[in-house]
């Protein structure tokens, strides 16, 4: 596992090695900073995430659960083993913790990241935010945020200094780069919920769960996604270390038996901005940094989940409208 811990701040980061994958037709991309810490990753994390999305289904899966999976012409594994660092407030409790949200990190890691060409992955859960790096980018991450953060390893469960790993011998600091391609944005007429459910009941939906996953939208297209403003397929799963997150729209929710999810006291909703036309690939850097960075001058909260081909933003839907605008203003600025 790998970490982040915000001495100040109560703020806990932790990773472990992914692998990303995406299918056609079946079930196939971390950390911030007052005075912090960046923890380094140990073994056994268990961690899987899986995301539908118009076009096919993302995963992302611990090295264990790799090996597990059966061999397929219609699975597609990104290139390099990903660390998954995760952001956890409310005292580095993982099941205690809120989300921190990619705004929140947006200046202290999304963009120095983004400068020195480090390509991120990111995927917020109803508990924590991670950000998926390469692990061979590893030495390059710690180097660019080690301003912000001091270097931990997890021992026993704990953070503990980091003495003697000789990561930056022979390390050349990566220039500064001039942020990429401005990515265009839409934003379908869904509206979302951010939900979790109680491990022990996972029987009494499991099936349920099959259903809304592979056997309610039909067959993948790589050109099903609606035009702006349309209804699009989206739900996300993730169950790591023992906890479950759900991102679903209301017509999904209301599938669900409403006194097994956990919800905000509020009930609050959620809008999306999608980002890409085509398929946005795993090398491009600051696509995350084009999203979150007027979010963050805004002061709006915001989920964001990464899949193989597009990324994607959830706000507060009373936020969308300004939300929209606030980003077009943006990509105009930089042009």
């Amino acid at each position: 596992m790998a970490a982040l811990r915000g001495a100040g701040a109560g703020k806990q980061t932790e990773a472990c090695g992914v692998v990303v994958g995406n299918a056609t037709s079946g079930p196939p991309r971390a950390v911030r900073g007052e005075t912090h810490s960046l923890v380094l990753p140990q073994q056994q994390c268990k961690f899987f995430s899986l995301t539908e999305t118009p076009e096919d289904y993302t995963i992302i899966v611990d090295e264990e659960g790799f090996l597990e999976l059966p061999s397929s012409e219609h699975l597609s594994v990104a290139d390099a083993t990903w660390l998954a660092l995760n952001v956890v407030s409310g005292g580095g409790s993982f099941s205690s913790s809120q989300p921190i949200g990619v705004t929140k990190i947006a200046k202290s890691v999304i963009a120095p990241l983004a400068d020195q060409n480090i390509s991120v992955f990111m995927l917020s859960t109803y508990q924590t935010d991670f950000i998926l790096v390469r692990e061979r980018d590893l030495p390059f991450v710690t180097h660019t945020l080690s301003s912000e953060f001091t270097i931990l390893r997890v021992v026993n469960g704990e953070p503990v200094a980091a003495d003697n790993l000789a990561i930056t011998n022979g390390f050349v600091k990566p220039k500064m780069v001039q942020r990429p391609v401005i990515h265009p944005l839409s934003s379908p007429s869904n509206r979302f919920c951010v939900t979790s459910l109680d491990p022990d009941t996972l029987p009494t939906v499991a099936t349920l769960l099959m259903d809304v996953m592979f056997y309610s939208s039909g067959v993948k297209d790589a050109m099903a996604a609606s035009d702006d403003g349309g209804h699009i397929r989206f739900f996300s799963f993730s169950l790591i270390e023992g906890y479950i997150s759900l991102v679903m729209d209301v017509q999904t929710q209301q599938r669900f038996p409403s006194n097994l999810l956990f919800t905000s006291a509020s009930g609050e909703l959620w809008k999306m901005v999608r980002i890409g036309g085509q398929p946005l690939g795993f090398d491009e850097c600051g696509i995350v940094a084009q999203i979150s960075e007027p979010l963050a001058a805004a002061d709006i909260p915001a989920y964001y989940i990464s899949t193989f081909k597009f990324d994607h933003a959830l706000v507060p839907e009373e936020n969308i409208n300004s939300v929209v605008s606030a980003l077009k203003v943006s990509q105009a600025e930089k042009h």
